[in-house]
């Protein structure tokens, strides 16, 4: 079945469309998703999405899993399909110049497996199919004959199918009705999640034509927003932002001076605590070693990392949605797309790499409404840890390589080519050929890869490794920023929440800091804003910094206001040495 949703009514809807029964523009669409998928409310933002899909408008759906976003496009898709069959559909204004199948990027198998399944129950048929490498030759074939004959209304592939030159001819000639990217936050190398297959869809878009397209994801702050859009070469989208704050999950931070210490108290935490829950650690041998310490303790647990074989992890995978296993203890590689209601903890044996990262992680429990905890076990020395992660230095012989194969080609050259004639293997050719088009030297066209006419080949390398290190420097800014969460000690929810951009104006009441009272005492003195006529620098206002360029503002705290810079990152800037130093201006 589709994603379960509350009865929490879309406010988007204009007055006459909150009826089921009405003729208004979305009658259409709510009757749809009342008869085809069992969904006769709407939350905010699904009725809006669904429209602006079907009038052909982009949309970037900003959700956590349970809230509805595959709703969206599955309403939307199926209303197109049936809009040429039915005159009153048509009417209310389905997009009928696409008539082909919406195409569904995801990123895993297993993701694509479980909205498959649904969608078959749901619509029965052969309304939906899959392309995967998980299928057998025939069942493939099938899929393909099913869409083409216009019978799959849904199409489902993997990031990795498109890289192939006969699998998006062969789409284009169906003339797609929706481009569905999920997991949207994949394509953005600021991302926590980061895919380099992911980097080639907007391009793949514009050689189907262009169709509208869905991106999907959780949780994204606001420069991964941007950087979809822009990646996926959205216009003018749709963006909705809902459900970020989830007030059920409690959150906690507990502070260690040694790493001996700080492990030992991780299990006993896990062990008094009720599951099912999750536990992430930083590696694979931790993983192994924390489920081991909890099987002896007599927790049904297991261990989640992707150096286990693939038939391991789907065994438990379905063990955990089973209710067979009290604790899974995973690296990241565990969770995306994970839709268990009933998940009671999710606890972090060491700081994530980034709050994107943690945000997603912890709103993996309590998706039933239940209270669920979220608990971070903090020592300062593993910042070390992550910030040897974050390091990338970029290989500038590899780039001037790809330069070199370029410039040598007649005309535009096809990534296979290019694989061939360099050497590089093509997942890392795809990172190279990302931070070449950073440049904007490089260009990926219908035909192929382009370098520009009198490019300066060292010139280009120069620019890519600039690039590369403002990116370094974002990174390292997000995991401070991880560090500043584990060390305020005013409202975690309200820092959490503030670093997407969204302002929770009182103290949440269920964290650590909210429950021993310190929260209350983080408010600045704001006697001399008020008296200067107001906050200067208000929250989400563009700004510029002398030094560090163009910004916006994403947090006040104390003496201290915190501003995203484009090149630099996350920035902590003293309120006294803004005002007295005048080193921030609000953009024109």
């Amino acid at each position: 079945m589709t994603e379960a949703l509350a009865a929490t009514p879309d406010t988007t809807a204009s007055p006459n469309s909150a009826d089921p029964n009405s003729t208004g523009p979305d009658a259409g669409l709510r009757q749809l998703a009342a008869d085809a998928y069992g969904l006769p409310h709407l939350r905010d933002g699904q009725l809006a999405g669904m429209r602006a899909l079907a009038q052909g408008r982009d949309v970037l759906a900003v959700m956590p899993t349970g809230y509805g976003k595959s709703a969206i496009y599955q309403v939307a898709a199926l209303f197109i399909h049936r809009g040429h069959q039915d005159k009153h559909l048509d009417a209310t204004g389905a997009n009928s110049a696409r008539r082909g199948p919406a195409v569904v990027v995801s990123p895993l198998i297993a993701l694509q497996e479980d909205q498959l399944d649904g969608l078959l129950e749901d619509l029965g048929g052969e309304s939906a199919a899959a392309i995967n490498s998980g299928r057998k030759d025939s069942e493939v074939q099938d899929a393909w004959e099913a869409a083409e004959r216009g019978e799959a209304t849904f199409l489902f592939l993997a990031p990795e199918q498109l890289a192939k030159t006969e699998t998006v001819e062969r789409l284009a000639a169906m003339n797609v009705s929706l481009f569905v990217v999920d997991e949207a936050h994949c394509v953005s190398s600021w991302g926590h999640d980061f895919r380099p297959d992911y980097l080639r869809l907007g391009e793949v878009r514009a050689q189907l034509g262009n169709p509208p397209v869905a991106a999907l994801t959780a949780t994204a702050s606001p420069p991964v927003r941007d950087e979809i859009q822009q990646r996926l070469r959205m216009k003018d989208p749709l963006v909705l932002v809902h459900g970020f704050d989830r007030p059920n999950i409690r959150l906690d931070v507990v502070r260690h001076l040694e790493d001996r210490d700080k492990r030992r108290a991780v299990v006993e935490h896990v062990a008094e605590l009720k599951g099912p829950g999750l536990l992430y650690a930083a590696t694979r041998k931790d993983t192994e070693t924390y489920a081991a310490e909890l099987t002896e303790r007599g927790l049904r647990a297991e261990a989640y990392h992707a150096g286990r074989k693939q038939s391991e992890r789907d065994q438990v995978h379905e063990q955990f949605l089973d209710d067979e296993l009290d604790v899974v203890v995973a690296t990241t590689a565990f969770g995306m797309g994970i839709d268990k209601p009933n998940v009671r903890f999710v606890i972090h044996a060491d700081i994530p790499e980034s709050l994107d990262a943690y945000y997603q992680e912890i709103g993996r429990s309590g998706r039933d409404g239940d209270p669920a905890s979220a608990v971070l076990h903090y020592r300062p020395e593993d910042l070390g840890l992550r910030k040897f992660f974050s390091t990338h230095k970029p290989d500038e012989d590899a780039l001037l390589g790809v330069l070199t194969a370029l410039r040598a080609s007649d005309g535009p050259v096809t990534q296979k080519a290019l694989a061939e004639q360099t050497g590089i293997p093509t997942r890392r050719l795809t990172g190279l050929l990302n931070e070449l088009q950073e440049t904007r030297s490089v260009k990926a066209l219908k035909r192929g890869i382009r370098l520009e006419a009198g490019a300066k080949l060292p010139k280009v390398v120069e620019q890519a490794v600039e690039l590369a290190e403002a990116r370094q420097r974002v990174d390292r800014s997000r995991i401070e920023m991880a560090r500043g969460y584990a060390e305020t000690d005013a409202c975690r929810r309200q820092f959490l929440l503030g670093y997407f951009g969204e302002d929770l104006p009182e103290p949440c009441g269920n964290c650590d800091n909210c429950a021993d009272g310190s929260a209350y005492e983080e408010d600045y003195d704001d006697s001399a804003v008020a008296a200067a006529g107001g906050e200067a620098f208000p929250l989400q206002s563009s700004v510029v910094h002398k030094e560090w360029g163009a910004g916006i503002v994403m947090r006040h705290e104390e003496d201290v206001i915190t501003v995203l810079f484009e090149q630099e990152g996350y920035k902590t800037l003293s309120r006294q040495a803004v005002t007295e130093g005048k080193i921030l201006t609000l953009a024109d």
